[in-house]
């Protein structure tokens, strides 16, 4: 599994995979019918180099809310992949505004909207029965949350560029993505006192799949092999007309020791894979799981922000060495178990600084200061990459414009909510 899950070689390779609320934008609280939405994605000109996707070759899916994903292709560098992307989300954009629809960039839909699945495919249906069993979380992530995620090569076997170095510096990151782009402090039209209730509603959602694997293993695919292995399976494959449902409480690992129907397949284990949700998933790259969907084209500032920092060795150190006071943070707020090792309070997305960037994103002194650092460190790593000055302009404004205030693009809502002077996001041009 570590060699399927964690690709060795050369930081190369960058993508983005952007989600999106979609709006009437003359009625935004009045729910879309699900066949404008797919007239909207039939309508799109694709082509691209296998002919089945946009232009730039990105793909489209629907999630079970009704939000639509747009993933770009794995581009050759930061600056191939926005360029890419760019040019895919305007013809995305087109294809929506031409039936009178927006797509809003927020971590939650801030809009008291019915609140239903769209899809009726046998694994969303499973799904929301085994989230339903312990609370509204899991209903109101699938149907009323949206991200950005940021994909990275995972590195390389040692040096500076090492997987284990890199797979550390994107969970310590993690608190600083949530609070620097914190951007949904609203849900059902009130704002819950969490600038980022995505992040908080993953945070109580079934630990086993949710929380990042555990930290005092020396090897990341060791460790990712065991959170597989001891995850809860949340829906088993079955021919057409059965439910997907999974017996309670079965592990995969219970399953291999033959505590399901039948006997797991390789394919039933890799389909397992993609029903785990933690902070960084490894699907041979990196995947960043934990950043709230931003207005327009504020993508473009999680995706440089992250890959300056991983992929430029010196901009590494830097985050490292900011990110350290939150480690001590960590160890503050739950110290060690009487065996030695980490308490499992301490893991994200449920240990002290998860919470506080949640909750206060960079009005916490100690977020603000290490998210300032990082932002340092990524503004000398572009400054080093060659063609990237407006790029370098761009993340500089946002952290002009936001933590170097106090601020994140949550605030914005909060502050139009107070003056009653918007209901969703701006889309902002592109910088």
């Amino acid at each position: 599994m570590s060699g399927v899950c964690f690709k060795i070689g050369p930081p190369r390779l960058v993508g983005v995979e952007v989600e999106w609320f979609v709006h009437d934008d003359r009625c935004p609280e009045r729910p879309v019918p699900p066949e404008l939405i797919h007239s909207a994605l039939e309508s799109l000109p694709l082509g691209g180099p296998d002919g089945t996707s946009l232009p730039s070759g990105s793909r489209l899916t629907l999630e079970p809310g009704g939000q639509v994903e747009l993933s770009s292709p794995p581009a050759t560098g930061l600056m191939a992949c926005v360029e890419d992307t760019r040019r895919d989300l305007t013809a995305l954009r087109a294809a929506f505004a031409a039936r009178g629809l927006r797509l809003t960039g927020t971590g939650t839909d801030p809009l008291a909207r019915p609140r239903q699945l769209v899809l009726d495919h046998p694994r969303y249906v499973a799904m929301e029965r085994f989230f339903d069993s312990a609370g509204p979380w899991g209903r109101i992530m699938m149907t009323g949350t949206a991200s950005v995620q940021v994909c990275v090569d995972a590195g390389d076997a040692d040096g500076p560029q090492a997987v284990a170095r890199r797979w550390r510096l994107v969970h310590r990151l993690g608190p600083v993505l949530v609070a620097a782009f914190a951007n949904s402090p609203v849900l059902d039209g009130k704002a819950t006192g969490h600038r980022s209730t995505r992040q908080t509603v993953w945070s109580r959602m079934d630990p086993t799949r949710t929380l990042a694997p555990a930290p005092d293993h020396g090897d990341p695919g060791e460790a990712w092999a065991q959170y597989v292995l001891d995850a809860q399976v949340l829906c088993v494959r079955r021919p057409e007309g059965l439910p997907w449902t999974a017996p309670p409480g079965l592990t995969f690992r219970d399953w291999i020791r033959g505590g399901g129907e039948r006997p797991p397949t390789l394919a039933d284990l890799d389909y397992h894979r993609t029903t785990l949700f933690p902070p960084v998933r490894p699907h041979g790259y990196l995947e960043l799981r934990m950043i709230d969907a931003q207005p327009g084209d504020g993508w473009v500032v999680p995706a440089a922000l992250v890959t300056a920092l991983l992929d430029d060795p010196l901009a590494a150190e830097a985050a490292l060495a900011a990110l350290e006071p939150l480690e001590r943070l960590e160890r503050r707020g739950h110290p060690e178990r009487p065996d030695g090792r980490e308490h499992p309070a301490a893991r994200a997305p449920r240990s002290e600084a998860w919470r506080r960037a949640a909750t206060l994103a960079v009005a916490d002194p100690e977020l603000r200061r290490a998210t300032l650092a990082c932002f340092a460190a990524a503004d000398a790593a572009l400054g080093r990459l060659p063609g990237a000055e407006r790029l370098r302009a761009t993340v500089a404004a946002f952290a002009e414009r936001y933590p170097a205030r106090g601020r994140c693009p949550a605030d914005d809502q909060l502050d139009a909510l107070r003056a009653g002077t918007r209901r969703t996001p701006p889309e902002e041009p592109a910088p």
